[in-house]
């Protein structure tokens, strides 16, 4: 019997999440009618197509991938996907996996619903997004919100004359606009973000929420982006200043995640909105004074810019994070990392610190050392050398079909001038001679430009691999070859993570250190040049960090 697999997806506030059980119960029905076993269901609920980082879609194709079913079954193709580079990468992933998609409106999916259904999407968000901003702009013309809410005001919802909704209104709210007033005097007073924060979250005085219902208050959203009018002390709306389209947001190819870029300032829409006025001018003034004063270029001047790209001043800097919060584990003076969390905003219980010339010689003593036991390397170099010669055995087979045709070709040549030979009319047998010539230099072509994939992985890829951190270890005191040797250790760690425990009574640190997969192989192999990530399909990569590449934890 058939197995498949059902997929469903709702994005908008004009769907719910009925939405969802909706389609679920049509692609039932659909199912029931071709007698095909429903192995699992799979949703996204209030996320938009545009993108694939979803965990419904992600867990849809890993089982995908790993064979548990035969066929992806959905109501239209744009619930999989609404962009047309990702429709094609994921049909082609999963033709791959002999896994078809069927969907209720399109039936069978093919190469040909895959491009004009994907060109169809990809302009319909386009018209989307154009017909949106033509929306907020003509309601940022007239001084209505432009889309979301700042701290100190709340969204008016009300019906009009015409009964319909009303949209874009806010009004100030009371016991925010002191909080804002009061940030702006401390500030100005001379109190610095991070002490405003930490101040606001010892009188449990709830912030701006964040992502995943956060509110505790932090200095990033105190300080902001002046640049880019980010952050409490730089929002204009609390001086009765309405700025719209300062930034516009684009999709990263790469991640799928969206970033955002400065628009020009001859791009922006500005309105004044007097009746939303939180803060005086004067305030203003004097916080804006400030905030010159602590932009400015340290040690004789540098050129715009510099900071942001400066290298990292420490090995291991913005890859540590702390075990208990999630946050990150900063500096805390010359020698000690602790929880900024912790020290910022008070709002988590990781006061353990650590110096930071311990945590750099265990991390690398762990990387050369700990993160690729020989014994298990060797089980490892096995299993995936067969499962990669597996996928290139399938992938080699058309050459090897090649080879064997063009043998029984050239059997046919040589048969064909053998009838000549024996007297055979040149006549008779020209236009089949024609056609297996012309076949044969087809042939050959594709033999010239096809090589045979051999994957292999030596045992003593560990002992490789750690001579080579060795060598990286010695480099770092080297100050000719230090700035390779720490991108190059960097590049082999995901992260480091720093979690209390207490063990016998005695408060301690235990340091789990996750390895990058694809460049710790890069190291072991000694290649010149790394393989992509791509390069090592889903299975392989399970494989590695369930046999030789476990998180490694070591406590302090």
């Amino acid at each position: 019997m058939t197995r498949i697999a059902i997929y469903a997806r709702y994005s908008s506030d004009n769907q719910r999440e009925a939405s969802i059980a909706d389609q679920f119960r049509l692609c039932e029905e659909h199912a029931k009618r071709e007698k095909w076993k429903i192995t699992k269901r799979y949703s996204d609920s209030g996320i938009s197509g545009a993108s694939l980082i979803r965990p419904g879609v992600q867990s849809l194709m890993e089982d995908a991938l790993s064979g548990k079913f035969d066929i992806i079954l959905a109501e239209a193709l744009d619930r999989l996907s609404r962009d047309q580079e990702d429709i094609a990468g994921l049909y082609k992933r999963l033709t791959f996996a002999d896994v078809k998609i069927v969907t209720l409106s399109e039936g069978a999916v093919s190469d040909l619903h895959i491009g004009l259904k994907g060109t169809m999407n990809a302009l319909y968000l386009k018209d989307l997004a154009d017909k949106t901003r033509r929306g907020l702009r003509g309601r940022v013309e007239i001084g209505k919100s432009g889309g979301g809410n700042s701290y100190g005001y709340d969204v008016v919802k009300a019906i009009g004359k015409d009964g319909e909704p009303v949209t874009g209104e806010r009004r100030i709210n009371k016991p925010q606009s002191a909080i804002v007033r009061r940030i702006f005097n401390e500030y100005a007073d001379g109190v610095s973000p991070r002490a405003i924060a930490k101040k606001l979250n010892d009188e449990q005085i709830a912030g701006p929420s964040k992502k995943g219902g956060d509110t505790a208050w932090g200095a990033s959203t105190i300080h902001g982006n002046r640049q880019r009018g980010t952050g409490i002390l730089n929002n204009e709306l609390y001086i009765g200043r309405l700025v719209w389209n300062r930034l516009r947001y684009v999709k990263d190819p790469e991640t799928g995640k969206r970033l955002s870029r400065l628009n020009p300032p001859e791009q922006w829409i500005v309105q004044d909105v007097p009746e939303l006025r939180i803060i005086d001018q004067a305030l203003w003034d004097k916080v804006k004074e400030r905030q010159e004063v602590q932009s400015a270029p340290k040690f004789g001047g540098s050129k715009p810019g510099f900071w942001d790209r400066r290298r990292p001043r420490y090995l291991f800097s913005g890859l540590t994070h702390c075990g208990a919060c999630g946050g990150g584990f900063t500096n805390l003076n010359a020698e000690r990392l602790g929880c900024a969390t912790a020290r910022n905003k008070g709002t988590c219980d990781n006061r353990k610190t650590i110096k930071r010339d311990a945590l750099e010689a265990v991390v690398l003593d762990g990387l050369q050392y700990h993160l690729m036991d020989p014994e298990l390397m060797e089980i490892f170099c096995d299993e995936y050398a067969r499962h990669r010669n597996a996928i290139a055995a399938k992938a080699n087979a058309g050459i090897t079909q090649a080879k064997a045709e063009l043998a029984k070709v050239d059997k046919e040549i040589d048969r064909l001038v053998q009838a000549i030979l024996d007297g055979v009319p040149g006549s008779r047998v020209k236009d089949k001679m024609g056609q297996l010539e012309t076949r044969k230099t087809e042939l050959e072509a594709k033999l010239v430009s096809s090589t045979e994939d051999k994957i292999s992985v030596h045992p003593k890829m560990a002992d490789t691999y750690r001579k080579h951190i060795g060598q990286l270890r010695t480099a770092l005191t080297d100050e000719g070859h230090r700035a390779e040797a720490v991108s190059l250790i960097r590049g082999l760690i995901d992260r480091i993570v720093l979690t209390p425990e207490e063990i016998e009574g005695k408060k301690t640190l235990s340091v789990d250190l996750h390895g990058d997969i694809v460049e710790i192989l890069s190291a072991a192999a000694q290649t010149k040049k790394p393989p992509q990530k791509g390069g090592l399909d889903e299975k392989s990569i399970k494989l590695v960090a369930g046999v030789g590449f476990e998180p490694t934890t070591f406590r302090l």
